[in-house]
């Protein structure tokens, strides 16, 4: 029996990833740029036995169905043909965000899967291999591999595909991010789904890509030199011009709702008033606001007296990946 334990933070794209060149290793159409946050995180604990006949795979404590369970199967494939091993495995995750709603699950679900599947076959990754690794999983992974800032370089193939840390000097500190969870259900149209719809068809998805690199470019010089209000601008930017990907696609989709709406125009007038804050919303109705640290209890005050609903969560930066010491029992085959 070999077992390993992780846990893995989510992390929120500032320069969105958005579409696949190789759906197959999912490579993007584009590199990106995350912060890695510590308010939403995933545990696992992979167990490979002997005694095991297919893998299991169980999900805040619930044994998922056999689509669920193929995927992480799957990726299990690939921890063992690297570790040469044909154990099966029981995998226990538990969620600390919510599943499938926008708030980047997969990100940490897929990164914790890595490092534990990695740890209980003694692979010894490095970080950019583990980075790679989880990539395979989930695309967004690769970056919560690391804390911080951290960049997903393209690469053109799966050695080169990987993220990496984007010096800072500390600017990450100075950081919060707070989350208006206006709908935690599950959506309707998944990314993976949103994603191949929006590259095969959408009209404005080429003019996007194109700005991508000078985006990306101005978020790095910014983060460099600690300038909030260059980084929040290009952050707003992108998520804009993603989510006008969608309105062109066909047929045409949005994550957005009359909350993301509202919320987005109150972080403007906000901002107009004196308050420095910018938004960004990834694949789902939930909207993140950039703020930074010093002014985060003026932003939590103002959004609290103005929204009928109060459920806001608080995270600042978040930790690189972590293996965890294998103290939780282990399941009964």
């Amino acid at each position: 029996m070999f077992s390993g334990k992780a846990r893995a933070y989510t992390n929120i794209a500032l320069i969105k990833y958005w579409g696949k060149e190789d759906q197959e290793l999912i490579i993007p159409m584009n590199s990106s740029l995350s912060l890695t946050l510590d308010a939403f995180y995933t545990e696992t604990q992979v167990i490979f036995s002997e005694d095991l006949t297919e893998d299991r795979f169980y999900l805040d404590n619930q044994l998922q169905d056999s689509k669920a369970t193929v995927k992480v199967s799957r990726f299990l494939d690939l921890v063992r043909s690297q570790a040469r091993s044909s154990l099966y495995a029981v995998v226990k995750s538990q969620n600390f965000v919510p599943t499938a709603a926008g708030l980047a699950s997969s990100a940490s679900g897929l990164a914790a899967l890595a490092g534990a599947a990695s740890a209980a076959l003694k692979l010894d990754l490095a970080p950019e291999d583990l980075s790679r690794l989880a990539r395979r999983g989930s695309g967004s992974a690769c970056r919560s591999i690391y804390g911080g800032f951290a960049e997903w370089q393209k690469g053109n193939s799966d050695q080169t595909s990987r993220a990496v840390k984007v010096p800072s000097n500390n600017f990450e500190n100075d950081l919060s991010m707070i989350f208006v969870v206006v709908n935690d259900a599950k959506k309707d149209i998944s990314s993976r789904d949103g994603m191949q719809r929006t590259v095969e068809t959408s009209a404005f998805y080429d003019g996007w890509l194109q700005t991508v690199p000078q985006d990306l470019a101005r978020a790095k010089k910014a983060i460099i030199e600690k300038d909030f209000n260059t980084l929040g601008k290009v952050t707003e930017a992108s998520a804009l011009k993603m989510h006008g990907t969608t309105l062109a696609a066909n047929p045409p989709f949005t994550y957005w709702s009359a909350e993301s709406m509202q919320v987005m125009d109150l972080v403007r007038q906000l901002r107009n008033n004196g308050l420095p804050c910018y938004f960004t919303m990834d694949a789902g109705p939930n909207v993140k606001i950039l703020v930074e640290r010093k002014n985060e209890n003026a932003l939590l005050h103002a959004l609290s007296s103005q929204l009928n609903y109060q459920h806001l969560v608080v995270a600042h930066a978040g930790p690189a990946i972590e293996i965890l010491p294998e103290d939780a029992p282990l399941p009964s085959f």
